[in-house]
């Protein structure tokens, strides 16, 4: 297993991603700045703490429908465009606010352009998480969303304070125009992406109405039980961060004495825990007991709340929130990168776009319920209450995470011959276990009589080869037109990569010699497990031979050099 460093220094090597990552870090930290200096700005305009609380109400009106259609734009368009020009919205809304805060104009035009804002935001969330998997491969999408979940910890804790300094430096248009700044880096920084998305249909040939279509998301969760249940992690864990945002102001003020001051504190230990566990979320990954996990981050989260009733101490209190924030992270990143490997690529964008409606449906649950909670229980039975009842809900539900992990365990042991054969391939040298993995369960298994064609030299590429037990024979005309034997490859061995990799018709035949077992990868998956792992130079060189006993002039293609091999 490799650690956990490895991971994020391979994800880091891929320049889509660091491009896409650097992005969100500029624009996630402006936003966080903007957002403090937009309450800052209603209320000195106003005076009203109302006009404050409708400010913010209204972005999550508008962020709330608005996320659970956005999965379905980020379908429906070409995503790196379609975040570009997301980012170029956000820039002229931020631009037109900056203007506002600074010729002292409406407060309700402010309100109405910072609503737009959210919109875009919205719409922009799911884009990403269905951008990620085409950028990283499978193997790399835990380090990848731990990552981006430690940007999203940084900001919180980095973006008020630089939003406070904005502040200091003179009136809130400073803030809004820096933040309308960071939307046009993050749109030339994005605009740079060399991969990109196939659009779908969402419309299913016009038959889909907006409904229909924003209800494939909600669908594809409830069809499946594992995607459901994780789904589910991740809200209980928002509605939880709900009462949170609630409850830690009262502890603060009440329990540890820090005030309005400390209630930041907390929230910064809860960033700190997220970004520590971020370390080891790549290892934590590979693990076939996921369900057992997420579990086990739940309880982290929720238990040290029933603590915080009795410390009275803000070290401890921070210290506890570190834990928290482990725990959280835990949850939210092996739920989103489970989800992203599960679900069909093209509605997990709608997927996505569901999921972020209901963890903010969620959050606000959590924080209209607090108020409740503590006039109801006051804060220690408040506390106590979100400490020991929510991992009781979790210890329900057990019966079926466990199910998910033996499902998980069984499955991994059907799997086990498979990874061995593709692991003892050069082909796959460099692969990675997740890798591996995903490769193994994609394979159809075929028992293939002699004397039976598997691939005939002219016809397209579509899938690759691994042949499992058995022997083939190769032969072909090339360019020379002239058919002859280019040998036989007997098993372990693999077929059918060149006319993948060089995006050309099959440049031979291979035939059964004896009966044989062979496993056909479909292409598309073949040359993405090989977009995160390039070619081993064996591999590379195995290939050029192949090609050039078939095609010299196209040899040159490749640098590499290898001993002869049957072709392909």
């Amino acid at each position: 297993m490799a650690r956990g460093g490895t991971g994020y220094r391979e994800v880091l090597r891929n320049r889509d991603y660091r491009l896409l990552l650097s992005g969100l870090a500029i624009s996630a930290t402006g936003s966080w700045a903007y957002s403090v200096a937009l309450v800052v700005f209603v209320f000195d305009s106003t005076h009203s703490p109302t006009l404050v609380a409708v400010a913010s109400l209204t972005r999550f009106a508008v962020a709330l429908p608005v996320s659970a259609y956005g999965g379905v734009v980020a379908e429906r368009f070409e995503r790196v465009r379609l975040m570009v020009t997301l980012d170029l919205a956000a820039l002229v809304l931020m631009a037109a606010l900056a203007i506002v805060a600074g010729l002292h104009g409406p407060v309700g035009l402010a309100i109405g352009l910072a609503a737009l804002t959210t919109a875009a935001a919205s719409i922009y969330s799911p884009a990403v998480k269905a951008t990620t998997p085409a950028i990283v491969g499978a193997e790399h999408l835990a380090a990848a969303n731990s990552l981006e979940s430690s940007v999203d910890y940084l900001a919180v804790v980095a973006g008020p304070a630089i939003g406070a300094g904005l502040l200091l430096l003179g009136s809130p248009a400073i803030a809004f125009a820096v933040n309308a700044a960071t939307f046009g880096y993050s749109a030339l920084i994005v605009s740079r992406l060399v991969a990109r998305s196939t659009p779908t249909d969402v419309t299913e040939g016009g038959r889909a109405g907006p409904l229909k279509q924003l209800l494939v998301g909600i669908e594809a969760v409830t069809q499946s039980s594992t995607v459901a249940l994780l789904l589910g992690f991740s809200v209980l864990a928002s509605f939880v961060y709900g009462t949170d945002t609630v409850l830690f102001v009262v502890v603060s003020q009440r329990q540890l004495g820090t005030g309005a001051t400390g209630y930041g504190y907390l929230l910064a230990g809860l960033g700190i825990g997220g970004i520590v566990a971020a370390l080891f979320m790549n290892r934590l990954a590979t693990s076939p007991r996921l369900g057992t996990m997420i579990a086990a981050g739940m309880a982290v989260y929720c238990l040290p709340t029933a603590l915080l009733a009795v410390v009275h101490a803000p070290v401890l209190a921070f210290c506890l929130q570190v834990i928290r924030g482990g725990g959280t992270l835990v949850v939210d990143v092996l739920a989103v990168t489970a989800m992203q490997r599960l679900v069909a690529q093209d509605v997990v964008a709608r997927v996505f776009g569901a999921f972020f409606a209901l963890v903010l449906a969620a959050t606000a649950v959590g924080a209209i319920v607090a108020p409740g909670l503590l006039a109801g229980l006051g804060l220690t039975g408040a506390l106590l209450l979100m400490g020991f009842v929510i991992p009781a809900v979790v210890l329900v539900a057990f019966p079926r995470v466990r199910a998910l992990d033996r499902a998980a365990l069984a499955q991994l042991a059907t799997l086990a011959p498979r990874i061995a054969l593709l692991r003892g391939l050069d082909i796959f040298a460099g692969a990675s276990r997740p890798a591996l993995e995903e490769l193994a369960a994609s394979c159809v298994e075929q028992h293939v009589p002699a004397g039976t064609v598997v691939v005939r030299e002219g016809k397209a590429a579509d899938d690759f080869f691994v042949l499992a037990t058995g022997e083939v024979n190769v032969s072909a005309k090339g360019e020379t037109r002239a058919k002859r034997s280019l040998g036989t490859l007997t098993a372990p061995a693999y077929f059918g990569e060149i006319g993948l990799l060089e995006r050309m018709p099959r440049t031979a035949t291979v035939k059964t010699v004896l009966p044989s077992v062979v496993y056909r990868i479909d292409g598309a998956q073949f040359l993405d497990a090989l977009t995160a792992t390039p070619l081993s130079p064996s591999a590379l060189g195995l290939a050029q031979v192949r090609l050039a006993r078939t095609h010299p002039s196209r040899a040159l293609a490749y640098g590499a050099s290898a001993a002869a091999s049957p072709s392909e």
